[in-house]
Formats: C-alpha cells, structure tokens, sequence
C-alpha cells in the first residue's frame, strides 16, 4: 500500500485518491470485496480516472468478473494499468491479453480449490474431523487438535437435551436459555429454534461424525450444498469424547420425528402432552387448571374439545396422579414377560429390515424409468432429424414425461417406506434396551419410562385408558 501511494504521489501528471485494498478475502468473486466496490463506485462517479494494480490476477481470479468490471470502467472512459504485465486496457489488445491472463488466473484458483477440497475428503477418508470450534458449542480444540469437552458448555448442552426430553419444543428451550442469558454458539443473546434443533440433531453430540454433510458446488460462488449423495460421506464412530448418551441421543432423534409427524398439535407443557387421546372423538387431551388464582388451585386433564358442538365428549377429567397409577399399572403387566417381549421385539425388527422385497420393486421401476428415458432421447433425435408435427411430437413427448414423473414418484415413495421401516425398527432397539434395563417392578412414578416406551393412552369413558407401548402392544389399566 505504501509502494503504490508513493508510486502515485511521485508522478506530477497523476492525483493521488486513495489505495483500495482487500486484506485477507479471496479474489475468486467480487461481491465480497467491499474496498474493491467502493473503489468501481468512486471511479463510475467521476472520482478516479486511472486505476493501478499490480496483476490482473489481484483485480479478479473469475474471467467474467474481471472483464465485465473493466468494461463497465471503459464505458465510463476509467482506464487500469496492470503493473505487471505492462497492460493499460484503452490499448486496443489489452481486453485480449486481459481474457488469456484472468482466465489463466481463474484456472489457479480452480486448482487451489481442487487441491484444499482433495485435502478435505482425504481427511474425511481417514477419520479425522473438523470442528468450527468458535460457533460449536461444547467442545474445544485440544493440543493434538481432536477435540476435548469445554465442561461449561457441555453442561448447557446435556441441559438442552434434559428440557427437550422431558417435553418442552425448541421455542420453549430458547425462552429459557434466553432468560439464563446464555448466549448462542455464535455469541448472540437471542437464540433461534434452528439453531436449538442443530444442537438436538448433531451425531457429534454422542461422539460420533458424518463427515461432508455438504460440498462446494462452485469454486467461484462458494456456493455449498447438502450432500444428497453426489460425493462421498464417512461416518466415524467413537470419533471423540461424548457429551451425551448415544441412546439418550437415539431417543432424541425418535422424539424429533414423533413431533414432526404430529405437527403443531404437538404441545411442550408436560410430559403428557400429545400423549393422551380422547375415546370419543380422538383428539388430545390438555392441561387445564381449575381455581388458579385462589386455595382450591387444581390442574387436571381433560379432551380439548370436550364442550365443542352440540355433543360433549363422555370422556373424564383426569388429575397427574391418576395418569401415573395406571401407567404404572400397565408397565407392570408388561413387564411379567419381559423376555418374550424382548424376543418379540427382535423377531419384529428383524422383519422391518428386510426390505428385499421394496428393493426388488425399486430395480424394476428404476428399469423403466431406464426404457422411459431412452424412450425421450429416441424422440428427441427423430424430432431433430426427420420433418414431422410438433404438436404429435409435444403430445407424444408430454405423455412421456408424464410416464417418468410417475416412475419417479413412484420410486420416492418406495424409498420413503424403507426409510419408515428402518425407523420403526430404530425405535423397537430403544424399547427393548429400555426394557432390558427397567426393573420387573416399578412403584414409583418414572417419567423417562414413560416418554420411552409409550406410544400413546386412549383414554375411555369410564375413565381406563388403554395404553399403547411402542412395540404394539395394547394395554387396559383401570383404577
């Protein structure tokens, strides 16, 4: 900067304006450049008439860029000199040796960004991961550069998945956070609930990695997309030390599609919430509080369209103890046998998995949508080549293309299926580890228990509720 202003300053013919420099951001695109807008701003306002750069290389790495820039300039009557290469752009081959050189530069910058992407996946290919510390929350970067749990924020982590588990939504977990005044990963006071599902829904939580979640789709633009399968994933397990219980976090993932399935019926303020299903008409039952503001306070709960219309629901009010007792009245008789369901569980899971029967119908559609395909390009060519109506031929090809998108859709809902399964199978293996580890026994009331192994409790007139366990099994407890 000093070399260029005295380089200016030391010319009588030239008025010095101003060095316009960019420390530390990439020349691959413009658009982030601010010093290097303001000075193209300045010079189309009639301030500069003359810009000085060392290389064309140092104006832009992107062809387009570079050329579209010094045109507009040239329009303006701004001429550059490029230091370097001797080229002034009102010479007239100067946009042509200004083309070869920032396309050579673009090449560059192509290869430095081929190369550090080639870094990255061999890194992934080996296991190693990386962490943006400043914006993660829970782990630092330790001494051989793997990371170690920060204690502090591990603790706000394990305290997101408590709230979580024990019922509240996302929004609900971002009011506390906010009220303790703890801040964002980003060191932000307001926390948004996207950034509480990221914490919910990342595997590094439990130890683990899935590495290139996303890639660089274009050098130029940095522009990143998620990984649907186009370039390699590496997943890593036992990777680091783990903030949370892999089956804890494994139920968490349940939990989250439970709540995405149920929608904004979906209620945070108890554990029951969505839980408990009206006999009569099949909605939830809520939470209601009777006397709140004197002695007599008393919270029960009742269908929330019990007084809806001219017919009421015949389904009673229920109080929290009631709940309790003949949930524990159902575990119990679960649990008599707690080996045949353990056994049964297994022969269920089992079954889900074996998906060979999808995967066969899957092969056959993705073979007609192989013959629909060649079908297009068939008529595609004969279109291109032989003298015909287009109306027959945008008709014929309409038809086609409809035929495809079925296939397509077709083949989306197969693989969704297999997704649904895989799932459910997920959720048997933490009922059965859950089973596994309960006591034959329970007497006192134990709400992990509860959110673990039940589906839902229909609740009846008579005031029984009918409890659905998650391995399918349907039990009736009354008082």
């Amino acid at each position: 900067m000093d070399y260029y202003k005295k380089y200016i300053q030391n010319n009588d013919e030239w008025e010095y304006v101003d060095v316009y420099a960019d420390e530390g951001i990439t020349g691959t695109s413009t658009k982030s450049r601010k010093r290097f807008n303001e000075m193209i701003a300045d010079a189309l306002a009639g301030k500069i008439d003359l810009i000085i750069t060392k290389s064309v290389s140092r104006f832009a790495r992107n062809t387009v860029d570079t050329l579209v820039n010094i045109r507009k300039l040239k329009d303006a009557g701004v001429e550059c000199f490029f230091e370097e290469q001797g080229i002034w752009t009102f010479d007239s081959t100067g946009e042509l040796m200004i083309t070869m050189l920032s396309s050579i530069a673009q090449e560059e910058a192509r290869n430095i960004s081929e190369n550090v992407t080639w870094g990255h996946r061999k890194r992934f290919e080996d296991g190693k991961i990386m962490l943006a510390y400043k914006r993660f929350l829970g782990y630092d970067r330790g001494e051989d550069g793997k990371p170690v749990i920060n204690p502090e924020e591990a603790e706000i982590v394990r305290q997101i998945y408590r709230w979580f588990i024990e019922g509240k939504t996302p929004f609900m977990i971002c009011k506390e956070l906010e009220a303790l005044g703890i801040k964002t990963p980003g060191e932000k006071e307001k926390w948004g609930r996207s950034t509480v599902i990221s914490i919910l829904s990342n595997e590094k939580y439990k130890g683990d990695a899935l590495l290139q979640k996303s890639f660089t789709v274009d050098f130029l633009t940095k522009k990143t997309k998620k990984n649907e399968g186009e370039v390699p994933q590496y997943y890593v397990e036992g990777s680091h030390p783990a903030i949370i219980n892999p089956k804890e976090w494994d139920y968490v993932q349940a939990e989250l599609a439970r709540r995405k399935i149920i929608g904004k019926a979906y209620s945070g303020t108890s554990v029951f919430s969505s839980r408990l299903v009206c006999a009569d008409c099949g909605d939830f039952f809520g939470q209601k509080v009777w006397h709140s503001t004197d002695a007599y306070r008393k919270e029960i709960w009742r269908c929330n369209h019990k007084f809806d219309g001219d017919k009421q629901c015949s389904t009673p009010h229920l109080v929290v103890e009631q709940i309790q007792a003949l949930f524990l009245q159902a575990y119990n008789e679960l649990m008599r046998d707690r080996s045949q369901v353990i056994a049964d569980c297994g022969v269920m899971r089992d079954a889900l998995l074996d998906t060979t029967d999808i995967q066969k119908q899957i092969a056959k559609v993705d073979e007609e949508m192989e013959i629909t395909a060649a079908l297009v390009a068939a008529a595609v060519k004969e279109n291109a080549t032989l003298p015909q109506s287009q109306e027959e031929y945008n008709e014929k090809y309409a038809a086609l293309e409809e035929r495809f998108l079925e296939q397509k859709d077709k083949r989306a809902a197969l693989e969704a299926k297999i997704a649904e399964r895989k799932a459910r199978a997920h959720e048997l293996d933490l009922f059965t580890y859950a089973l596994a580890e309960s006591d034959l026994i329970v007497s006192e009331w134990d709400e992990q228990l509860w959110l673990t192994l039940i589906e839902k409790g229909t609740v009846l007139p008579e005031g029984s509720i009918s409890f659905l366990f998650k391995n399918g099994t349907e039990i009736l407890a009354a008082m």
